[in-house]
């Protein structure tokens, strides 16, 4: 399990170097569907997008469940395990980088910040329904704090590209920061504001209040883990995660 997080400081070297990587970010949705039809078929975690159900009325695995409890924001973090909700591309790299972290405890991927209820997910992945990629993190501050999921935040995608990562293009790719307290949303601000000396060009990131939790597919979660053999994996998640000296 990885240690404390390096300071801001590392910045400079590290996220420049990982802007070349970004390129080769994760598949469109169109492409995905092509990438399906030549998959093997006794692969059943292909990047087939899913269809005409709404997500309301889906069950476990097949499609989206909307959670409520999500949409509640304090006036300052609780204490225990604590919530944190990042959008920063394709959510499969995004888990794969959060999910190592030590403190750490759960990583979700799934949809937030649209203006469609219970949009089906290949609607969402036409990025017509404002919906943003996102992981939801769960974290225990007395090992990793906000501060510091939020330098990895940075580190891990290109902040500064108007919805887009690499090749993938949509609203739903926006990078994205939403925040469960008003202590997250001042942390957020001054950490976005002490980045932006290692970027170029300006930081683009919205820092939002968090909004209704939709849970993608069951067979996207713990995407990496569960198919490091798969072409997109081997190509875009595993270098990334080499950049950012994880295991992988």
């Amino acid at each position: 399990m990885l240690q404390r997080t390096r300071p801001l400081t590392t910045l400079l070297s590290t996220s420049l170097g990982l802007l070349a990587l970004l390129g080769s970010g994760c598949t469109t949705s169109e492409t995905a569907q092509s990438n399906e039809s030549t998959a093997s078929a006794a692969d059943p975690q292909s990047l087939a997008y899913e269809d005409t159900e709404s997500a309301g009325s889906l069950t476990a695995g097949e499609g989206l469940a909307s959670d409520p409890t999500q949409k509640t924001m304090t006036e300052s973090a609780p204490s225990g395990p604590q919530l944190a909700t990042f959008g920063a591309g394709c959510y499969w790299c995004v888990e794969a980088v959060y999910d190592q972290l030590e403190g750490v405890t759960h990583v979700r991927s799934g949809f937030m910040g649209g203006h469609v209820p219970n949009a089906t997910y290949s609607e969402i992945c036409t990025g017509t329904t404002g919906h943003a990629e996102v992981c939801e993190v769960t974290f225990d501050p007395a090992v990793i704090t906000y501060e510091e999921l939020l330098d990895w935040f940075w580190r891990l995608h290109d902040p500064t590209t108007l919805n887009r990562q690499g090749n993938d293009v949509g609203t739903q790719y926006r990078s994205a920061i939403f925040y469960h307290s008003e202590e997250q949303r001042q942390q957020a601000e001054a950490s976005k504001q002490a980045a932006a000396a290692a970027f170029a060009d300006p930081i683009v990131t919205e820092i939002t209040e968090v909004a209704t939790f939709y849970t993608g597919p069951e067979y996207h979660q713990d995407y990496y883990t569960e198919n490091k053999s798969q072409g997109y994996c081997r190509a875009v998640i595993k270098p990334k995660l080499e950049k950012l000296d994880l295991d992988f």
